[in-house]
């Protein structure tokens, strides 16, 4: 899938990130990089700091301190709501579909920022080509979806505005291992489209499946880095990180 022309397509860069809730660190000082077309995993047991990570960096809660930067671009100030403008696309956890809207209506909101053209309606085609139970479902209400339905629908929903990074918390939550095995197979393709992924997933199979390299957090903290094939066979990621 093609990204829309959203700016510069170079690395992001994320330095000395934290979060803090009333008082209490839940992350502290972390930094990490995206380089284009990679595709980069957050692991870390319950409570680590990978979703606030993630919520951080698309600004959704106040950051403490650090810096974000897409292709040279500060967009440590910019609004979550305009994040999308910038080529960055979300897919929550939990998924958050509007459930009264029906499926089309809530693909074509995740395009609020692109005039509706002929790139967009190829774009949604294109989402239907990835999921065709949307195309199929496409006048129900999105709250009528299984959750595994749901989840390709936020899915589709973050790609509707060609993002040139898209940004996953726990994308596998909740589902049987067919449908798993599924969000796998379409994140390995827009991976192989060249698309910039980051991913915080706890399915160690899936993550270290799509990811080339990950970061690894503890307690709010970076405990390791490497590349995924590294630390899927690290003892003590496995055991300590993993529970495996």
């Amino acid at each position: 899938m093609k990204a829309a022309d959203t700016g510069p397509a170079g690395t992001l860069t994320v330095e000395d990130l934290s979060v803090h809730y009333g008082g209490v660190r839940a992350v502290g000082s972390i930094g990490f990089t995206v380089a284009p077309g990679e595709s980069v995993g957050i692991i870390g047991a319950n409570g680590a700091g990978k979703t606030s990570t993630l919520k951080a960096l698309m600004g959704l809660v106040p950051r403490s301190g650090g810096r974000i930067t897409l292709g040279g671009r500060d967009l440590t100030r910019v609004r979550a709501r305009d994040m999308v403008r910038h080529g960055i696309g979300y897919v929550p956890e939990g998924r958050h579909v509007f459930s009264g809207l029906s499926v089309e209506k809530n693909l074509m909101l995740g395009a609020y920022s692109r005039p509706w053209n002929d790139g967009t309606r190829r774009r949604l085609d294109e989402v239907h080509a990835l999921f065709p139970v949307l195309g199929e479902m496409r006048d129900r209400p999105a709250g009528a979806l299984s959750g595994g339905q749901q989840q390709m629908l936020a899915i589709g929903r973050a790609l509707m505005a060609g993002p040139r990074l898209l940004v996953l918390d726990e994308p596998s939550m909740g589902l049987s291992p067919k449908l798993v095995g599924s969000i796998l197979d379409v994140l390995l393709k827009l991976r192989e489209e060249g698309m910039s992924l980051l991913l915080v997933e706890q399915n160690a199979k899936l993550t270290f499946g799509v990811t080339s390299s990950c970061v690894v957090m503890e307690n709010g903290e970076v405990a390791m880095t490497g590349t995924s094939a590294e630390l899927s066979r690290d003892p003590r990621v496995r055991e300590v990180y993993l529970g495996l």
